[in-house]
């Protein structure tokens, strides 16, 4: 540059500078926001192919979802078999008369109305539920085998508010009849399916 006129050499530094200026020009205001929209549209590409690979996925999980849900579906239908439904009464009189054959030593009278309402127990069940109550008398020890085994043939029915004292009528017969017989009343509650 020192053999260049001293006119030149301000020429050319002005061509340097300028040349820098439209370098930086260029950078700034062309290539910075494409290099950032570059980016921003190499996440979304990743985020649109991590989407596609979950809807591959299922779909290539269809057929495994769609037995998983009609195993399911089986399960609730066997579920559902013994749960109210229909006329009530006539439900809880059958299932009553059933099973208190295989309790001989309890005298079980005939089921009360049932009132049918909302599952108080959980909240937006989508079955409902009935009440009714059942008195009688029996042993301690037949009366505490007909609730257990109760419940857990009927996974879906509760016992709820028993009551057990001594029977008045057969006060004087403790030794002759093998033991107190006690007057037992309870409630139970069964879930009703719903109508579909």
């Amino acid at each position: 540059m020192k053999k260049l006129p001293p006119g030149k050499q301000k020429q050319l530094m002005g061509v340097l500078i300028g040349t820098l200026v439209l370098i930086c020009l260029v950078y700034f205001l062309l290539i910075s926001p494409q290099n950032s929209k570059n980016v921003r549209l190499a996440g979304q590409i990743g985020q649109e192919t991590s989407k596609l690979k979950e809807f591959r996925d299922a779909i290539f999980k269809k057929s495994d979802t769609t037995n998983r849900l009609a195993s399911w579906d089986e399960q609730l239908q066997h579920a559902e078999e013994d749960v109210a439904s229909g006329d009530l009464y006539a439900w809880t009189y059958d299932v009553i008369r059933r099973f208190k054959v295989g309790y001989p030593k309890l005298d079980i009278s005939n089921p009360g109305q049932p009132t049918a309402g909302d599952c108080d127990l959980i909240a937006d069940f989508p079955y409902k539920q009935m009440r009714f109550s059942l008195s009688g008398t029996g042993h301690y020890h037949d009366l505490g085998r007909f609730v257990a085994d109760f419940e857990n043939k009927y996974p879906h029915c509760r016992v709820l508010n028993l009551t057990a004292e001594p029977d008045l009528e057969e006060k004087g017969t403790n030794a002759a009849g093998g033991g107190e017989r006690l007057h037992f009343r309870m409630d139970i509650v069964a879930l009703v399916k719903p109508n579909k």
